[in-house]
């Protein structure tokens, strides 16, 4: 069974009381790999609640599909990859999800983004008036998607980035919201190890004989084997 060198060993109701807690006291998640990027879409639909099934989510370990008519905020350098996810997260013939705000960042070549010097309060206010829509959040009834940090990476420098990701993940946390955020990079990526204490959760990716895998390293609780997604 491969794993991290001294890694502990997370498997069965332990993981799932583990993922329980996230979704209960809120929770933020570095999804990693440099993988192709149907695999971070697929993580990332079952991250939003509209990976279907729940009782499916379950048997793999993966976050239910139960909340997917609650709030959405998609951070991205892409409005298209917004747009596809949200209309995702409902079933055929159903209404979309509760509420859906998108914020699109400046890239390099971007004249009418939100640049990153304001990336920060503009995510913590939307989070605010999503909040104030809802009456109040219960617990994991926020998800929130950033993708992707390469981009930001590759424009600014990495204290910019790491400032940025403390302020959102904060705010992510004060609403008992769940944010995950891409980054498709290895696992052993310098980016990775930066990032890390940030966050309650490190989720690796990848494509394993046509099928998408998924790994998790808990903070404290350790990690998990490759497991289907």
């Amino acid at each position: 069974m491969e794993r991290d060198r001294g890694s502990v060993a997370v498997e069965g109701a332990a993981f799932a009381r583990a993922l329980e807690t996230l979704k209960r006291e809120g929770s933020n998640v570095l999804v990693v790999g440099a993988t192709p990027a149907d695999a971070h879409g697929a993580l990332c639909d079952r991250l939003c609640g509209s990976g279907g099934d729940s009782s499916a989510h379950d048997h793999d370990y993966g976050y239910s599909g139960d909340h997917s008519e609650g709030y959405h905020l998609f951070v991205t350098a892409s409005k298209e990859r917004a747009r596809t996810t949200a209309a995702e997260g409902a079933d055929e013939g159903s209404e979309p999800p509760a509420a859906v705000r998108s914020i699109e960042f400046a890239d390099a070549a971007g004249d009418d983004d939100v640049p990153i010097e304001t990336l920060g309060s503009e995510i913590i206010d939307t989070i605010g008036d999503l909040e104030a829509d809802a009456d109040g959040f219960e617990p994991a009834e926020l998800r929130v998607c950033v993708d992707s940090l390469v981009t930001l990476f590759q424009d600014h420098d990495a204290e910019t980035v790491f400032r940025l990701l403390h302020i959102t993940t904060s705010g992510v946390d004060h609403v008992n919201g769940m944010g995950h955020y891409h980054l498709a990079l290895n696992r052993d990526h310098e980016a990775v190890s930066l990032l890390e204490p940030l966050f309650d959760a490190v989720v690796e990716v990848r494509t394993s004989g046509g099928a998408y895998e998924q790994r998790w390293h808990l903070r404290e609780q350790g990690s998990t084997a490759w497991i289907p997604l």
